[in-house]
């Protein structure tokens, strides 16, 4: 959007929407949580499983792609900064489009045109990247719906590109033979806006009331009606897309949602068991009861092996989940770290791209999901369908664990290394990924030293993934010492498997026939 652009001269503002029967959609809902096999309590939610295909997948693609996109300042928040009085953004604001009163959050959203969008082509790009399951966001905070409802005149198939994003995107997605999920970020709204409340803007006009909410104070809980109307919008999207992720941002953990969230689980898992599909909720903090849904961190990082599958949700820019022109974008190199580390732990990466408003990525982030894709295309066997072995990682280069870790670059050595495993039919093979390579060509593995007593089998091979033939190693009492050779199959670091001999010489040995 230029400058000196304002709202499309005459806009028509989508019709509001028809009062709907909550209470008999309410009623709906509680008969498939009253038919089972889930009931609404955490002691029932703990019978839980995570579905084997979440577990074995480790990869997948995060959107955040919505109106922020069109001032693309700051962040993704623009739509909350841009009203708090003193903020970059709000100055910003003021000095590009106008006071708040003629040009608001909701004028930028005809201009939200998405003219470029190919969701096939992000398909595909996903594919190459080597994702297994796609989350684009649903709604974030600015409570613009980037899919068809019948809750909400505002959201794109009403305004903007009249598209349904999440439809068309997962269609695209799942004719790629990958899983959708989605996520919501409206808990949120209920406070999202209330910087338009504080001075004259567009927040306080009634005939934008139903766009910028309750725009409440957030040390408010929720009411009645807000919290029956968020969970009635999760509902719709549950039964419109039948999505196989369910990602939540942290607010959902204020004590007012906790019997929504117990309806909202046993319905989620009630009707996927009806799809004969597993599913997966995702949440911060202490939201949900431990072993009911999956735990994720965001921009996080464990410090051992979880006991429990759990996700890191993370960017590929340090500065902004949305795209903006002045990004300072994470090297490759450092991605692949992320994403080794979190499988060793036993985790799963959710990696967020943040597309431009007229639906093209930029040329940077495409470059890191091919890269990334590159990577796994060579080393895809120590990370998908892995599991954690006995430790997780040495080395020298100490990891931060806990949430919001990324800020500062993260550089390995060659002695830095994380461990994962494959078990199949009885017998294993050991994966140790050394995340850079060693200036000397030699690898040098103190865990797998013989004084450590991790590996009691006797070693019979050990290979360089994307190398034909064994490698030269000795095993100590130090340390296995092996010689890498001269060609390098992987633009970051090194993938050694490590081949324990069989405890039955005629064992099958999980992918003896491939590198």
């Amino acid at each position: 959007m230029n400058n000196d652009e304002t709202a499309p001269a005459g806009t028509v503002w989508p019709d509001a929407v028809p009062p709907k029967d909550d209470q008999a959609e309410l009623a709906r809902v509680e008969e498939v949580i009253a038919a089972g096999p889930f009931s609404a309590t955490w002691e029932s939610l703990a019978g839980y499983q995570v579905p084997n295909w979440f577990r074995d997948a480790k990869f997948g693609v995060f959107l955040h792609w919505g109106a922020y996109t069109v001032p693309a300042f700051g962040n993704e928040w623009y739509p909350r900064n841009m009203y708090l009085e003193g903020s970059p953004e709000f100055g910003h604001h003021r000095d590009t489009y106008g006071p708040h009163t003629d040009f608001g959050y909701k004028d930028f959203l005809p201009h939200f045109t998405a003219e470029h969008w190919d969701p096939q082509a992000w398909a595909s790009l996903f594919k190459r990247s080597g994702a297994q399951f796609v989350v684009p966001v649903a709604e974030h905070h600015d409570g613009f719906a980037m899919y068809e409802t019948e809750r909400s005149r505002w959201n794109t198939t009403t305004i903007g590109p009249h598209r349904d994003i999440v439809g068309d995107l997962g269609k695209a997605v799942r004719d790629q033979w990958l899983v959708l999920g989605v996520s919501s970020h409206r808990a949120e709204h209920w406070f999202f806006l209330n910087g338009g409340t504080r001075f004259d803007s567009d927040v306080t006009d009634p005939e934008f009331a139903d766009f910028y909410g309750p725009a409440q104070r957030e040390e408010l809980s929720p009411n009645d009606a807000y919290l029956i109307d968020w969970f009635l919008r999760t509902v719709e999207l549950i039964d419109r897309y039948q999505p196989q992720v369910l990602w939540f941002d942290w607010w959902i953990e204020q004590p007012a949602f906790e019997p929504w969230l117990r309806k909202l689980a046993a319905y989620y898992y009630n009707v996927a068991a009806g799809w004969g599909r597993g599913v997966v909720i995702q949440y911060k903090w202490n939201a949900f009861a431990p072993g009911t849904a999956v735990l994720d961190l965001e921009r996080g990082a464990m410090g051992s092996v979880h006991p429990d599958v759990w996700q890191n949700d993370t960017s590929v820019g340090r500065t902004s989940w949305s795209w903006i022109p002045d990004h300072q974008y994470k090297t490759l190199a450092e991605l692949i770290a992320e994403l080794v580390d979190v499988v060793a732990k036993n985790g799963v990466l959710l990696l967020n791209i943040g597309p431009k408003s007229d639906g093209t990525i930029a040329k940077e982030e495409q470059e890191l999901l091919t890269g990334i894709g590159d990577w796994l295309r060579v080393n895809g066997q120590a990370i998908y369908g892995s599991r954690p072995w006995v430790i997780a990682a040495e080395g020298p280069t100490g990891q931060a664990e806990g949430s919001f870790i990324d800020s500062a670059e993260r550089r390995f050595t060659s002695a830095d290394i994380r461990f994962t495993v494959q078990e199949r039919y009885g017998n294993r093979r050991l994966y140790a990924t050394l995340l850079d390579w060693p200036a000397d060509g030699i690898a040098r593995i103190e865990a797998l030293g013989t004084a450590a007593g991790r590996l009691e089998e006797a070693i019979g091979s050990v290979q360089l993934l994307g190398v034909d033939g064994d490698l030269e190693w000795t095993r100590t009492d130090d340390a296995l010492i092996v010689r890498l050779p001269d060609h390098r199959p992987s633009t970051v670091g090194a993938v050694l498997r490590v081949t324990p001999e069989p405890a039955d010489p005629q064992a099958r040995i999980p992918f003896g026939h491939q590198l």
